[in-house]
């Protein structure tokens, strides 16, 4: 029967997210403590603002 085989994946893969969604806390929460204020997004929008500075330098 393939259910068994469907219930470890699945509590496998619940087990993945679990360890990621832990992961972006942490992420988020040391991102704030140094300086981004929301965290993960303001990183995104600094790296996205540091690449676009560099692309138009090397233009």
């Amino acid at each position: 029967m393939i259910f068994p085989d469907l219930k470890k994946m699945t509590a496998y893969l619940e087990s993945k997210v679990d360890m990621l969604e832990t992961e972006i806390t942490y992420l988020d929460t040391i991102l704030r403590k140094c300086g981004f204020p929301e965290g993960i997004q303001s990183l995104k929008l600094a790296v996205a603002e540091v690449l676009k500075t560099k692309e138009s330098g090397n233009s």
